[in-house]
């Protein structure tokens, strides 16, 4: 569940926000919101799922309201969805082309990132083949492949893999080219068994994500680094947006996030012991997916204003601020750059694969599509959707300057993200109401 839910958005959402409104603003909601809002509101989806027998909120809403909002809640998830899709595939893709200089004036390569990140979806097929067809253990697999992620994280940077060197590709080109790339990866991903791909995948990705989580942690208590970006630095950010609503819509996972409802609603809850371990799973994830977006925030604080405007990516500031945590181990940087990034994407990557499943469940469930051909064509409009949006180029009106996709996409992203969180708490009040009947229902909401 932790794995499914901790996206790019803890990451990205906090280090934005810091950057435009300063860290302290950023760090009072991940605090509120992850405990008081997006907590409850995880945990809520959750019970009334399992007290559904395991069924979709959306299906909560349709035994509770009307088919008309069924049907409504299911085209507003997908567009969500399609809107995830979008902002993390582009993110991605932009970190595997952009270089970033290091202290030593070396150059860390994106390429490198993109072979590393290549390796580590190679491992849990590998993996997941062997667990199926031979007597291979779950614990030996562990013990075999997780030092291969690892060595795939130092090999990245030896091979890079390069797609405009190789093929003569502009910055651009080569951006839009791995979008693709990743979106087949969607489209392939949500297609093959579970066992093929998804579950050893998501098993090595966990003590990967812990790992990055335990190491910035230690990093922040261990290592001594000084608070230097601006602690508040007003209302207005730079391009004129307003802290309210920016600052809620930017930092949506870490502190509240309806895409949890979706995972906690659509697998999470078919794979519960008991309901009992929904308090555990449903709050104490989101309270772990708040101390990612608190390490990433830490990030952005340990920054001068000129040193976070010089460096593009989101991404490259959430490596850069892991590997200076890791520096306390004696790690070298560029291992623990590599590291980070390959962190980020595994984050990612969880989330790619979810999404365009989910889509393509809700395309099969409005359109009574089944079967091998209602699989492929439902999965096909998932990821081609976003592969329209992805195509398209976005300027500045101003500079004239190329716009990613995902920075147009990350606030749309996010307020239908919040939108989905409410109409979450929206739906299980009712279905609260209808089972109580008391007052202590509304404060929900």
């Amino acid at each position: 569940h932790f794995s499914a839910i901790a996206t790019a958005g803890p990451i990205v959402g906090p280090i934005l926000a810091g950057i435009m409104f300063g860290w302290l603003p950023a760090l009072i909601w991940i605090l509120i919101g992850s405990i008081f809002i997006g907590g409850v509101h995880d945990i809520t989806a959750l019970v009334a799922s399992v007290r559904h027998k395991a069924r979709s909120i959306a299906e909560v809403v349709r035994v509770h309201m009307s088919r008309r909002s069924y049907v409504l809640f299911l085209l507003f998830i997908w567009i969500a969805l399609v809107y995830i899709i979008v902002a993390f595939t582009d993110i991605v893709a932009a970190s595997f082309v952009n270089d970033l200089k290091l202290d030593d004036n070396q150059t860390f390569k994106g390429s490198g990132v993109a072979s590393s990140s290549l390796i580590y979806l190679a491992l849990p097929i590998v993996m997941g083949l062997l667990l199926r067809f031979t007597r291979l253990s779950i614990g030996w697999a562990t013990v075999i492949f997780l030092p291969l992620v690892a060595l795939s994280i130092v090999l990245g940077q030896s091979i890079p893999f390069d797609l405009g060197a190789s093929f003569g590709l502009t910055p651009v080109q080569a951006h839009k080219t791995w979008d693709v790339i990743l979106l087949a990866y969607c489209f392939v991903a949500s297609l093959v068994p579970l066992w093929f791909l998804l579950q050893p995948r998501g098993h090595l990705g966990g003590y990967f994500l812990y790992f990055a989580l335990a190491g910035g942690a230690l990093g922040l208590i261990l290592g001594g680094a000084q608070t230097q970006y601006p602690a508040f630095i007003g209302w207005t950010a730079a391009n004129g947006s307003m802290l309210a609503p920016m600052l809620f819509i930017t930092i949506a996972c870490g502190a509240c996030s309806g895409f949890h409802s979706i995972i906690a609603s659509g697998t999470t809850s078919k794979q519960l012991r008991t309901e009992t371990d929904a308090k555990v799973i449903g709050y104490g994830a989101m309270l772990l997916e708040g101390m990612v977006a608190v390490v990433s925030l830490c990030c952005v604080m340990m920054l001068t204003k000129e040193q976070a405007a010089t460096i593009k990516e989101p991404s490259f500031i959430y490596a850069k601020g892991l590997a200076s945590f890791l520096g306390v181990m004696r790690i070298p940087e560029s291992v623990a750059l590599a590291f980070g990034m390959l962190a980020f994407t595994t984050f990612v990557y969880d989330t790619l694969d979810v999404c365009t499943r989910l889509g393509r469940y809700i395309i099969q469930e409005l359109t009574g599509m089944k079967g091998s051909t209602g699989r492929w064509v439902a999965t096909a409009l998932t990821a081609g959707a976003p592969m329209l949006f992805i195509m398209q180029t976005q300027s500045d009106p101003v500079t004239g300057k190329v716009i990613p996709a995902w920075r147009v996409f990350w606030n749309l992203f996010g307020a239908s993200n919040q939108l989905l969180a409410a109409l979450t708490l929206v739906g299980v009040t009712v279905w609260l109401w209808r089972t109580y009947r008391a007052r202590w229902v509304f404060f929900v909401v």
